[in-house]
């Protein structure tokens, strides 16, 4: 009887960004659930498939060693909510400014954001 494999997210699931570096004078890709790993090369691809290619190694040593693997960005679920500090003072001006707009702290704040028009 063959012995089940456990296997984790694909790698061309995660969450990558390609941006040019002026300083290198080449591409970099980055992956926001790895923010530790970057790949630079010459082109958009070359920097992609390199970064690819190490978190595919990634994943697979993480299961390996039994280590919690990262969920892809996509497939993780968000609340709504996020609590936030503000100090006392500032949070006495939100609460203003929001009041004198007739608007819930919340609206003002996500108006600030530029998220909703204000």
């Amino acid at each position: 009887m063959a012995t089940k494999r456990k296997t984790g997210p694909s790698a061309d699931r995660y969450t990558y960004r390609l941006a040019w570096s002026a300083k290198d004078a080449e591409f970099i890709a980055t992956v926001v659930e790895f923010p530790s790993l970057s790949w630079i090369a010459d082109s958009r691809e070359a920097a992609l498939l390199g970064l690819t290619s190490v978190v595919e190694e990634v994943l697979q040593d993480m299961l390996a060693g039994g280590e919690e693997i990262p969920a892809p960005w996509d497939e993780r679920t968000f609340s709504g909510k996020f609590n936030l500090r503000l100090g006392s003072e500032l949070h006495k001006k939100v609460a203003l400014e929001a009041a004198e707009r007739r608007e819930s702290m919340n609206t003002y704040v996500i108006k600030q954001l530029g998220l909703i028009d204000a």
